[in-house]
């Protein structure tokens, strides 16, 4: 298949690049690298530009017959859409908005979204099915659940079908160690954590220990980046196969507590790094696990690295060769 990819020299989005190109589809990546890097594609060709560049848009869909569109440009930290919702409701809806917008008037029907589990806001039962009401708590989650409204609505009174895939905590490296996170700034526990014990950080905080949970920590569910990616992949194969519009929560169905991710991350890394405990976090559910029966059984989506300790191996040797090549 001839497909376009936004965002896809992103941590996420390099991953799924990969993988197209190993199975030998055309991939067209668009990304403004305002985050993502160009050494990051193994496959593919890069356009660089911004989603808010209509013509560009405009041109590059007009001239070339894409069979699907996976979009993933996104900005992704909860904290700074609460300090900036402008810059999240710009990029993450209203140049969606312009991409869908695009998709359709040049007759592109298949379209798979990168959303996220933030929709869910602070659930209160568990695990979390797709019709679990969508109350976001911040902007970056309600950026994505406006795509998402979007995507239905439009969907309703065009061609367009699309599917909407919710992930939970992604995290992992390809385990070739070719792609991985490469954000300066990191915002995921695993991340925080690696690079705490490499001693880029001088401590790791834990947010939190009164919560009504086992240990006193929050839980997530944790998926690694490539079970995520076949996830896309089998979303792929069911619009081209002509099935309509679906959401699918994408995790494991089971979470791990802070401290349990932080105990697993000492014993991979074999470094006891220094760890403080402090408050709370505004908006931080205890729990958020996926109920991911739906992609199981309608897609076939078996994951096959539903382990934390290969999980965070996998991070840890892509950390260490980040630091080592000053990547």
């Amino acid at each position: 298949m001839k497909l376009l990819v936004t965002g896809g020299a992103g941590y996420i989005g390099s991953h799924m690049v990969r993988t197209l190109g190993e199975k030998g589809h055309d991939v067209v990546v668009y990304d403004n690298l305002s985050s993502g890097h160009r050494e990051s594609l193994l496959y593919g060709r890069l356009v660089v530009a911004d989603l808010a560049d209509r013509e560009t848009l405009r041109i590059l869909l007009q001239e070339e017959k894409f069979d699907a569109v996976i979009h993933f440009a996104a900005f992704i930290a909860v904290e700074e859409s609460v300090k900036d919702p402008i810059k999240y409701y710009r990029n993450n809806f209203s140049n969606a908005l312009n991409l869908i917008d695009t998709c359709v008037r040049y007759g592109l029907d298949k379209f798979i979204f990168s959303s996220t589990a933030a929709v869910y806001g602070m659930p209160e039962k568990m695990p979390v099915t797709e019709e679990t009401p969508l109350l976001p708590i911040n902007p970056y989650g309600s950026s994505k659940m406006m795509t998402e409204l979007a995507l239905r609505d439009i969907a309703a009174v065009t061609g367009l079908r699309y599917a909407a895939l919710r992930y939970f905590n992604v995290a992992g490296a390809d385990p070739q160690t070719r792609i991985g996170q490469r954000y300066k700034e990191a915002t995921h526990l695993i991340t925080l954590a690696l690079r705490t014990a490499l001693g880029l950080r001088e401590s790791l905080n834990i947010f939190g220990t009164d919560y009504a949970t086992p240990d006193g920590t929050c839980i997530r569910d944790y998926i690694h980046v490539d079970d995520l990616i076949s996830a896309h992949l089998r979303a792929l194969d069911y619009l081209a196969g002509g099935a309509p519009s679906r959401v699918f929560n994408c995790g494991y169905g089971k979470g791990y507590s802070v401290r349990e991710v932080v105990d697993m991350a000492k014993k991979v890394t074999g470094i006891d790094f220094p760890v403080k405990e402090t408050g709370r976090r505004a908006g931080d559910p205890p729990a958020l696990i996926a109920d991911s029966s739906r992609i199981r059984n309608e897609l076939g989506w078996q994951p096959t690295h539903d382990d934390l300790e290969y999980i965070i191996k996998t991070a840890w040797d892509w950390e260490k060769k980040r630091l080592a090549l000053n990547l």
